[in-house]
């Protein structure tokens, strides 16, 4: 499972950000490794310099083998509570689409 973590111009990047975000969907997302190809990370500050309550965005595109991509985002404070409530919402969709292939796949046998 492959990756990729990008961010705008008002999100300090590197590769410490990188390794924490990656290490962060590795746990969250583990049962799901053999299953997804690639998960493309997109972080944005929603308001640039200013401060508000929603002002971090994280939005996760996950591509499973020979399925459609699923996207989810999530808003937050901080861009950990961001990328942890993406997380989240995207196992919890993963889990949704396995689960409907596996009892597809037990019905059709």
């Amino acid at each position: 499972m492959h990756i990729q973590v990008n961010s705008d111009n008002h999100i300090q990047g590197g590769s410490r950000l990188e390794h924490w975000v990656r290490s962060t969907l590795e746990a969250a997302l583990e049962r799901f490794e053999e299953d997804l190809t690639r998960i493309e990370v997109h972080l944005r500050d929603e308001n640039g310099d200013k401060p508000g309550p929603h002002d971090k965005r994280c939005q996760l595109e996950a591509r499973a083998k020979g399925l459609t991509p699923i996207s989810v985002s999530h808003k937050s404070p901080t861009l950990e509570t961001a990328v942890d409530g993406a997380a989240t919402k995207l196992e919890h969709a993963l889990s949704h689409q396995f689960g409907k292939l596996k009892s597809r796949r037990a019905t059709a046998a």
